[in-house]
């Protein structure tokens, strides 16, 4: 399909466009966002289809005559429902060796397969697709003719080729494959009746006879989100282009819109009756603004609770059967403004009940959603019971609900209540003066012994009862506009390897204030550099020595983009030749100022827009001095050296026991309440009388940090002492993630994991900000970052970054905000 702008007069109002081609006329405005897309003409995503492995869906085609058996691509846009079992997106052939049956598929390890019929795996990826949130861009091109046998087969997730494979083997050259011939293909299933799809699809093509880019079908846009654009290529005989935008019947969602008439025939699909089994979806891989908002949204969660998952957890994300331990499952999005709504139906009538409503992202997954502490989760139990999270049976409150009984949820975040809805009538308003971040959540109440049903919709198909006014379903098109939309303005992580020649380094496109390198390939010491104290004033993180200048030429400068480094023949600590090296990098806002806030005057260097300042003060020795810090909000975490003597790396993090409680960078030890700091605000810190942080006439640097919603994040976890670790929401994909245990008694490195270095998941570089140690070639240690926060994984009993009961503090920066993420 190929859509074309007109030519019309630019006019102020808006313009028709219909889903087989744009006509109308356009303003400046929606030119300018579709051409930052690099998707001019413009194009949009109509619908998605749900793909139920409970209901054994499919696609099936069998095209009348074989085609081009040696060169197609197949490309599609797939948001993940059911993890951890093997599942197929494209297959067929009818059994026999490798040149008659195929199959592309996530394993139940998740990682992504190509295979052919006696077993090969020609490409399996190191790389893991556990992310539920969001949606993945994924092309295949496939061309036996290729005399470089690695280029025969090329797989691209989000636009970018993956190169690591845990198994790659190579197509004879100009071998006739399965693909393109007059045997059955499918679209969600192994060609043997198994591996079903669970979850998304949408904007499906097929390329016969050329192997080709993900460029023919995606774009980078001004923000560096991967977008879909229109193909406007050929597609040879048995190409095709399904989209599922007609859902006049079963008949046509399957219509094909290449020109070519390559229909698929829809099975176990429902497209006909909009109730729980529905599956014509509006949950998209692009924003859009219409009366049916077309966007990513919400489901529930997989990574959040290990519980929930496998049969527990159906539908593509939408469907639950409670497991008989007690605990919930949240959904995707986590919320702190706004009014929202969802609906869920009870589809049995089991003993006890279900319970239903929004839980705190500090709340624990493993608990009921009665018992997670008060104020943690505010429910509407089947029984007509409400409950504030503070334990107990709760409170008599609204009707009973059973089997086909839809009860909405409305919570609204800015005026601090919940209402509950049976079939569209109001129980009332439950609960007023609720503040913090909430997931929607849905679970089985204690002694229930599992079996809870119920089927949740967020919008992404319709409502069986129209919402409260004012309230919004749950996509990221009704997401606050983030503050910052392109995160490596502000903070970035950049790779590079000494040449001890000048050089320079790139970053997202900012002049950086402070620079925290570390050689990962030598166990040479971490390097702290900033703008304030000046580019040849180092400390190191893993020592708690006195701050000192560089005695060669290093040449440290920072530029409008980066910085570069120069050759020094006595210092090759930063620029070793063959070594590698990541440098973390920060925006501070780029000019001194001296702050007389505090007792102490400061000179500070703040980026409020980003939640970061750097500022340097001399001690007076005085208990209850202040230091002004620039921010305009309250930091929620602090790092402090004494630069004059020899003195730990003080950090306070609002999520340790108290504001007396600290850390120690150069340290494992657990949180000390050593009453360093005794108080901070919105314009100040206050110090204690001498200590690391106040000594008279010593010099001192501090850096501060306030959360900035998409963007960056301060917060805590509590480890589960499982492989199957502890889910983290940050409300963005991140780019870098430091977390130490703060309660536990055994050693607790500073871990720090960033997606420069750890280019795929599961993220295994880790670096450790108190020790010297090269970085380690893998570790037990693991995380998934994904497109809404990050998941601990690794071995059970990982007492160092995952232990049962520890509370972990971390801080993260992002690489994309949620409302804009793909899914990792």
């Amino acid at each position: 399909m190929t859509k074309r702008y007109t030519g019309g007069v630019i006019s102020s109002s808006l313009p028709t466009v219909n889903a087989a081609g744009a006509s109308g006329v356009f303003l400046l405005s929606q030119q300018a966002d579709y051409q930052s897309r690099n998707s001019w003409p413009p194009f949009k995503v109509e619908e998605s289809l749900r793909f139920r492995s409970s209901a054994s869906a499919y696609l099936s085609r069998t095209p009348s005559v074989a085609s081009n058996r040696k060169t197609w691509t197949w490309s599609g846009w797939v948001k993940r429902g059911t993890l951890g079992v093997s599942q197929y997106f494209f297959s067929g052939g009818t059994g026999g060796g490798d040149t008659t049956q195929f199959g592309m598929n996530f394993l139940a390890t998740d990682k992504l397969n190509w295979l052919g019929g006696s077993g090969t795996q020609y490409r399996t990826t190191t790389q893991v697709f556990r992310d539920p949130a969001a949606w993945y861009h994924i092309v295949l091109a496939f061309d036996t003719t290729l005399a470089t046998a690695n280029n025969r087969i090329k797989i691209y997730v989000n636009g970018t080729q993956i190169t690591a494979f845990d198994n790659l083997t190579n197509p004879t050259q100009n071998v006739d494959y399965g693909v393109n011939q007059a045997e059955a293909h499918n679209i969600g299933r192994w060609t043997g009746a198994s591996g079903y799809f669970d979850g998304y699809m949408s904007e499906v093509y097929f390329v016969d006879g050329q192997a080709l880019t993900p460029s023919s079908f995606g774009a980078t846009d001004k923000d560096g989100n991967w977008s879909p654009i229109a193909y406007t290529g050929t597609y040879g005989q048995n190409g095709f282009y399904v989209n599922f935008r007609d859902n006049t019947s079963a008949t046509t969602m399957g219509y094909d819109y290449s020109g070519n008439g390559n229909n698929w025939t829809l099975n176990g699909f429902n497209v006909s009756t909009a109730n729980t089994s529905y599956d014509i979806m509006i949950d998209v891989p692009e924003d859009q603004d219409s009366a049916n908002v077309r966007a990513n949204y919400c489901t529930l969660n997989p990574v959040f609770n290990s519980q929930y998952t496998g049969s527990n957890l159906t539908g593509a994300n939408l469907d639950i059967n409670s497991p008989t331990s007690d605990g919930f499952v949240a959904g995707t999005f986590a919320l702190s403004s706004g009014k929202w709504y969802y609906e869920a139906t009870r589809t049995n009538s089991a003993a006890a009940g279900l319970i239903l409503g929004i839980a705190s992202v500090t709340a624990s997954p493993t608990s009921e959603l009665r018992n997670v502490g008060t104020g943690l989760a505010y429910s509407y139990l089947s029984t007509g019971i409400k409950s504030d999270g503070s334990g107990g049976a709760g409170t008599s409150y609204g009707a009973t609900f059973t089997t086909n009984d839809v009860i909405g949820v409305a919570f609204d975040l800015d005026g601090g209540s919940i209402t509950f809805y049976k079939n569209g009538v109001s129980q009332g308003v439950a609960y007023t003066g609720i503040t913090g971040t909430f997931y929607p959540a849905i679970g089985d109440a204690a002694g229930a012994s599992g079996g809870q049903t119920a089927s949740v919709n967020f919008g992404q198909r319709p409502f069986a009862y129209t919402p409260p006014s004012g309230f919004k379903s749950l996509n990221t098109f009704n997401l606050p506009e983030p503050t910052i939309k392109q995160p490596n303005k502000h903070f970035d992580a950049s790779l590079y390897t000494g040449t001890r020649a000048t050089q320079t380094i790139t970053n997202g496109g900012f002049q950086p204030d402070l620079i925290w390198f570390k050689p990962r390939s030598l166990a040479y010491s971490h390097h702290v550099l900033d703008t304030i104290r000046g580019t040849t004033r180092d400390l190191n993180t893993n020592g708690s020595s006195a701050e000192y200048g560089w005695t060669g030429n290093l040449n440290l400068t920072p530029n409008s983009s980066g910085f570069s480094i120069g050759a020094d023949s006595t210092e090759q600590v930063l620029n070793e030749v063959g070594a590698t090296y990541v440098a973390w990098q920060w925006n501070a806002g780029g000019a001194n100022t001296t702050n007389t806030s505090g007792s102490i005057t400061s000179i500070v260097r703040a980026n409020p827009t980003a939640g970061f300042s750097i500022v340097t003060y001399t001690g007076n020795g005085s208990a209850g001095a202040t230091v002004g810090h620039g921010l305009g909000a309250t930091p929620a975490m602090i790092i402090v050296k004494n630069r004059s003597g020899v003195n730990f790396w003080i950090v306070q993090h609002q999520s340790l026991t108290g504001i007396t409680y600290n850390l120690y960078l150069n340290g494992t030890d657990s949180q000390q309440n050593d009453g360093q700091f005794t108080a901070k605000s919105s314009t100040t810190v206050t110090l204690r009388s001498g200590g690391s942080v106040n000594t008279n006439s010593s010099n001192y640097v501090m850096y501060c940090f306030a959360p900035i919603d998409g963007y960056s994040a301060f917060g805590s976890y509590t480890g589960n002492g499982s492989a199957d670790g502890t889910f983290v929401y940050t409300g963005f994909r991140p780019r870098f993630v430091l977390y130490k245990s703060a309660t536990s008694a055994s050693v607790g490195d500073w871990r720090i994991h960033d997606t420069s270095r750890s280019t795929f998941n599961a993220a295994q570089l880790e670096i450790y900000a108190q020790s010297a140690a090269a970085e380690p070639a893998s570790s037990d240690a693991q995380a998934d970052i994904l497109s809404n926060g990050f998941k601990l994984r690794g071995v059970s009993g990982n007492t160092s970054w995952n232990e049962s009961g520890v509370t972990y503090i971390y801080a993260a920066f992002a690489e994309m905000p949620f409302k804009y993420a793909r899914a990792r």
